[in-house]
């Protein structure tokens, strides 16, 4: 499911700023906004929130953040990004916006709605270096899911939910590289980034990892239709902050492609050790959700088990059978984020 930048939300809580007169905190599921006290927001009220990640078009009503969030592509195409902030000490995660920016007039606006397209937003993506873009062979399988797990902010009611289950959940540290998945299927081997699949090319930083760790051997060897999904890091990748010398990919889920399932833990955990490939660090193998959101953020701000002097990107939180899964970004490695 693609996610969604933009949608239509209700204001759960409104809380004053210590030291600040003309600013609000305001409360969006579990995402937190600074908003304008003149604005006249109540709780209750239905919005707009865009996420972080955003990117706005050019348009008189987003000129307010052109200080802050202006960018320039390397198409030429020009937008305002959203991005994690601290105001007054406030961690603030996105914009929220009056539903009378929308046009349509006679819609109704449900919560949950997707206004994505209906505003011009899309998703901010760094530029990709031409080692890791490739040359592109197609879209990404539609026989295998997308590696984009929900943030835990977008799951604010469904959390209460996960922590009474009797459900037993690991935790993984988040890596900060370049997802990549390899796949067999009916005897063709392929790899894709994280929305195509590329063709095999020497000069291909995925197809060389590939190659080097004999992936299309060792995952034919399962005599399956399966997936392997990782993430792609090292030199040349997000400027390498775990210090690895050339590339390599940690793993962190197998796919069953013909029943079209993921494995679970303990499956995932022996193929892996069987085929002699790496996982991303395992962080807890028995996790028991904290009473808050908030206790879960403060979780993931901690350094990467691949480099002490890092700090990690955040969390990712599975159940032993894979039923649920969600990330918990850093908030640390997001005010960090250039």
């Amino acid at each position: 499911m693609e996610r969604k930048l933009a949608s239509v939300r209700i204001i759960s809580d409104l809380r004053p700023i210590e030291g600040a007169d003309k600013i609000d905190l305001a409360i969006v599921d579990g995402w937190k906004v600074v908003v304008a006290k003149d604005v006249g927001h109540k709780v209750g009220d239905k919005v707009i929130y865009c996420e972080i990640d955003s990117f706005l078009p050019i348009r008189p009503e987003f000129e307010f953040l052109r200080k802050s969030s202006y960018k320039k592509m390397v198409d030429g195409s020009e937008g305002f990004r959203l991005r994690t902030a601290k105001m007054r000490g406030q961690i603030s995660q996105g914009l929220i916006l009056p539903l009378s920016l929308i046009e349509y007039t006679n819609l109704n606006f449900e919560v949950g709605m997707d206004v994505t397209l209906m505003l011009g937003i899309t998703k901010y993506e760094p530029p990709i270096p031409a080692e890791l873009a490739g040359k592109v062979k197609g879209l990404f399988p539609s026989f295998i899911p997308k590696t984009d797990e929900e943030r835990i902010q977008n799951l604010a009611t469904d959390y209460q939910n996960f922590k009474s289950s009797d459900m037993k959940f690991y935790v993984t540290e988040k890596l900060d590289g370049s997802s990549a998945t390899f796949y067999v299927k009916d005897g063709e081997f392929g790899i894709c980034s994280r929305n195509l699949e590329l063709l095999e090319s020497e000069t291909n930083t995925f197809w060389r990892v590939a190659r080097i760790l004999d992936l299309e051997n060792k995952m034919k060897s399962l005599n399956k239709n399966i997936s392997f999904q990782g993430e792609l890091i090292g030199e040349g990748i997000q400027g390498n902050p775990y210090k690895v010398i050339g590339q390599t990919v940690k793993f962190f889920n197998i796919f069953d492609i013909d029943n079209f399932k993921y494995y679970e833990f303990a499956d995932f955990i022996y193929v892996m050790a069987f085929l002699g490939l790496s996982y991303v660090p395992v962080l807890s193998e028995d996790f028991k959700l904290p009473e808050t959101i908030d206790e879960l953020i403060n979780f993931a701000d901690d350094k990467s088990q691949l480099n002490q002097n890092f700090d990690r990107e955040g969390i990712v939180i599975r159940s032993y059978d894979k039923s649920v899964s969600f990330k918990v970004i850093s908030n640390k490695f997001l005010l960090s984020e250039k």
